[in-house]
């Protein structure tokens, strides 16, 4: 898979250092990854909850921070939408 949206990683791991092993293992995962469906990112990250239009919330760190990212299976690419704590999160939601 191609990630797009690395950008928003760098900036949040530069306020939060706590979090850039876990995100630097998530990019590795990911672009090893050929996820054809929402059940090959479950088989992953059991953790990993489904939204609407192929948006997938990740549980970053025992669930202290929260990625969202937009997955389109076919073509290969995940876009990363937002990262944040879960308290942040859940103001979203």
């Amino acid at each position: 898979m191609r990630i797009v949206g690395r950008d928003k990683l760098n900036e949040f791991c530069a306020a939060h250092a706590d979090v850039r092993k876990w995100i630097e293992i998530w990019i590795f995962d990911v672009e090893a990854a050929r996820w054809q469906s929402s059940q090959d990112v479950k088989n992953l990250y059991a953790s990993a909850s489904f939204l609407a239009s192929n948006i997938v919330i990740f549980n970053v760190k025992g669930n202290h921070y929260r990625l969202e990212a937009k997955i389109t299976y076919n073509t290969g690419i995940v876009v990363v939408q937002w990262i944040g704590t879960h308290a942040e999160y859940s103001k979203r939601y």
